[in-house]
């Protein structure tokens, strides 16, 4: 753009060039360019190169012809090669009918001959922005799009034979056609995001995209535009509209992940945001409505979720409609060989392994390790093992088991009376603390008096 325009480029097609000169006039300190054009033909033709944000069309051409039919055929002309081309009609025959006929055809507004300047400046500035609002939202539905990518083939939901898996797959099949909001509870590391996949794929928006939110993850002064958008202006860094995460999965699903971590005093916001079915953008006074399906997912135990002083219990039953209780791994050994073997083979593949046998000693010390950290532990100690071990067999440390995590949540020893080292106090705190929680960051972050940010940062000091 030149000279600081508001906007990139605009077209204005019209016969008479008193009226071309007069609105070019008008608009260049709007637009960076302001193109214009007595014929229809070079107009559309002009918008196989830059696609403009504003288009002014005149709805009459032929000498005498008052019908608009001429600006209604080329109206369709431009919107077959530009769907979302914003097309302000000119019309000085016809009036009102002339005008609501344009829109129903696809034209965004329209301004009547001879016209005030104010308002064909206010009718364009509204439309240019309309322009780059569109763009915006194409632009979060494909990064929606790429966020919601399918699950890769290592990443296989839900692999397993065990009765508690065949109760999931049930609970899936009966869930997905619905529209019923779903809570998925599991400790990290069980697959929740793999069934909220699931549930999208297997429900009537699976054409649409799945917008993923890790709640625990957007700082709270971010939230409100992380989620509800914004409009330019409404901070200090706000260069530009932008729509939130909720607004990008109108149509479609959104996973609103580690929800339990979203804090008290923002759980409203969330709340009025879901029962309202709109959003307001940080910085707008006008509602946006959205349609959205929402499955929600927390490792917040039951009786966590259930505390008042934690979590809202307006917002539970919010969403909560089907509650989906994945099991730890632990509770579901018969699985356990069935997902080493398909971990295995995929990485032995990927990285170009040979084939190794898994003996039966082996076999039978993975199934009886507890993997606290679920099938994301089996998953990362399956890779290790096809990289670190030697051409024939596996053995049991080739899996690492002792590293991988902790075994069972037993408490750690206390630090010796003589021992006043504070690294090693620091630290033996903080791994009986991941111990005494399976390893659940969330719960031993709250019991620490730590947030995860600043737990995950001792756990690396101290090598844990």
């Amino acid at each position: 753009m030149v000279r600081g325009n508001a906007f990139g480029r605009c077209l204005i097609v019209d016969d008479d060039p008193d009226i071309l000169l007069s609105a070019k006039l008008l608009l260049r300190d709007l637009f960076g360019e302001v193109a214009t054009f007595q014929s229809p033909e070079d107009a559309l033709a002009a918008m196989e190169g830059e696609r403009p944000d504003v288009i002014l069309l005149d709805a009459n051409f032929g000498r005498g012809a008052t019908n608009a039919a001429e600006g209604f055929h080329w109206l369709a002309e431009i919107l077959k090669r530009d769907p979302e081309a914003v097309v302000v009609m000119i019309t000085a025959h016809g009036g009102v009918q002339i005008a609501v006929e344009a829109m129903k055809r696809g034209a965004t507004d329209f301004v009547s001959k001879p016209w005030s300047n104010e308002r064909l400046l206010a009718t364009v500035r509204t439309a240019a922005a309309l322009r780059n609002s569109r763009q915006e939202v194409v632009k979060e539905r494909k990064r929606a799009a790429a966020i919601a990518a399918p699950t890769a083939v290592g990443e296989t939901p839900l692999l397993g034979r065990s009765p508690s898996i065949a109760r999931i797959y049930s609970l899936i099949d009966r869930a997905a056609p619905t529209e019923a909001n779903v809570l998925i509870l599991g400790e990290n590391g069980t697959g929740k995001e793999l069934v909220a996949r699931e549930l999208h794929r297997r429900s009537r928006r699976a054409d649409n995209v799945l917008v993923s939110v890790d709640l625990g993850a957007v700082a709270e002064n971010l939230f409100e535009s992380e989620l509800f958008g914004h409009v330019k202006g409404a901070f200090t860094d706000a260069r530009g509209d932008r729509i939130g995460r909720l607004q990008a999965a109108d149509g479609g699903t959104l996973f609103l992940d580690e929800v339990g971590n979203l804090p008290l005093h923002l759980q409203p916001k969330l709340l009025t945001a879901l029962e309202q079915r709109q959003v307001i953008p940080v910085g707008a006074n006008k509602p946006v409505p959205i349609d959205v399906r929402v499955i929600a997912a927390t490792n917040l135990p039951p009786d966590r979720l259930s505390d008042e002083s934690l979590f809202r219990q307006d917002l539970l039953f919010r969403l909560n409609t089907v509650e989906i209780d994945l099991p730890p791994l632990r509770d579901r050994r018969e699985d356990i060989l069935l997902l080493i073997e398909h971990y295995v083979g995929f990485y032995s593949k990927k990285y170009g392994k040979p084939v190794r046998r898994l003996p039966e000693d082996v076999a039978a010390q993975l199934v009886s390790y507890d993997w606290p950290g679920n099938v994301r532990a089996l998953r990362h100690a399956a890779e290790r093992a096809v990289i670190l071990a030697g051409d024939e067999a596996f053995t049991v440390e080739d899996f690492s088991l002792s590293r991988t995590v902790a075994r069972a949540p037993t408490p750690a020893p206390p630090v010796p009376p003589s021992d006043l080292n504070l690294d090693r106090a620091e630290k033996n705190i903080v791994e009986a603390a991941l111990k005494k929680h399976a390893y659940n960051i969330s719960l031993a972050a709250a019991e620490l008096g730590l947030t995860r940010a600043s737990l995950y940062r001792r756990m690396e000091k101290h090598g844990l």
